[in-house]
């Protein structure tokens, strides 16, 4: 199977200022995307993801390293990848909103040379799977935000395109839309021969249904690559908790206990949910006795499954955002 994307010692850095050393983005990455995959890329947000699909679809040079997207080189190859690739950002608002959908989706067909009889099927049978027929006509500036979102997303993939790159492309969408997008990107990876899509996404749920293998990106490193199912058996041999609690003060103290590998917190009114991954359940003692040293009280306490997001804490130490 050939490579839709290789990186080889793929480093970016940008320059500071007199007071500032230079920022390392990337750093000496090594990263294969096979043809025909649905791969996913996981990150807080600082940890080089925009910045390595910038690259990937060149809009941005590497400052040193070798790489090709669909067999060409980033930088001396450009304009054959351009006509291959496609990207859709989550959150972006694209278009004219004086004109309708159907034209908005129109004039970004050509932008590639589409003809405009295939423009137009195309255009028809995306706004059918999307969900947005009814809408076709509709000026984009009367829409709403997760129609205007399925209307980005469907600009992504009305050029056809052998490789898209989709960063974030359910953020803040209802979950009705956000399944529409995710049902017609594994279809469209599934169904048809050699296409490839690379995502990133806040959300480990979706990663982890979506994606065939997944990397895990921090402060410009990989540190894992593989399928969710092998990545999470790294921390089968932890334990895994998660505890509702009263809300209490400095909830980073966890972090610091001996045996910590990772954990999260969630506010919900008056309590607050931590998720924690340690190297034993005997961790836990300490970690109740802190909780409790900073006026907080454990109300219920669950030893659960290891999920990515726990491998994604084991390895980062910290949540997505």
């Amino acid at each position: 199977m050939n490579n839709a994307v290789e990186c080889r010692s793929l480093t970016r850095s940008f320059k500071g200022n007199a007071k500032q050393q230079a920022i390392i983005a990337l750093d000496n990455i090594d990263l294969d995307v096979r043809e025909g995959e649905l791969f996913g890329l996981l990150g807080p947000n600082g940890a080089g993801k925009t910045t390595l699909i910038k690259i990937l679809a060149t809009l941005l040079l590497p400052s040193s390293g070798k790489v090709t997207v669909l067999g060409y080189d980033v930088e001396r190859e450009a304009h054959k990848i351009r006509p291959r690739i496609n990207m859709v950002s989550g959150g972006e608002f694209s278009g004219y909103g004086l004109l309708t959908v159907r034209e908005n989706l129109w004039m970004f067909s050509q932008f590639y040379g589409i003809p405009t009889r295939i423009a137009k099927q195309r255009i028809d049978e995306l706004l059918h799977d999307f969900e947005l027929a009814d809408k076709a006509d509709a000026k984009v500036r009367t829409i709403s935000t997760g129609q205007r979102q399925r209307m980005n997303v469907v600009r992504g993939f009305v050029t056809d395109p052998d490789l898209i790159f989709l960063d974030e492309p359910t953020l803040g969408l209802d979950v009705n839309s956000s399944r529409t997008i995710r049902d017609y990107i594994r279809r469209w990876v599934r169904e048809q021969n050699g296409k490839t899509a690379l995502i990133t996404t806040h959300y480990m749920m979706e990663a982890e249904e979506l994606c065939d293998r997944v990397a895990i990106i921090d402060r410009g490193r990989i540190l894992a690559c593989d399928s969710p199912c092998n990545l999470k058996k790294q921390v089968q041999r932890d334990a895994v908790f998660t505890l509702e609690t009263t809300q209490f003060a400095d909830l980073d103290s966890i972090g610091h206990i001996s045996g910590v590998k990772g954990y999260t917190g969630e506010t919900n009114g008056e309590r607050q949910k931590i998720r924690i991954v340690a190297e034993e359940e005997s961790v836990l003692a300490e970690v109740i006795q802190v909780i409790a040293g900073k006026g907080g009280k454990v109300i219920s306490l669950t030893k659960v499954e290891s999920t990515l997001e726990d491998v994604f804490l084991q390895l980062v130490g910290r949540g997505l955002i």
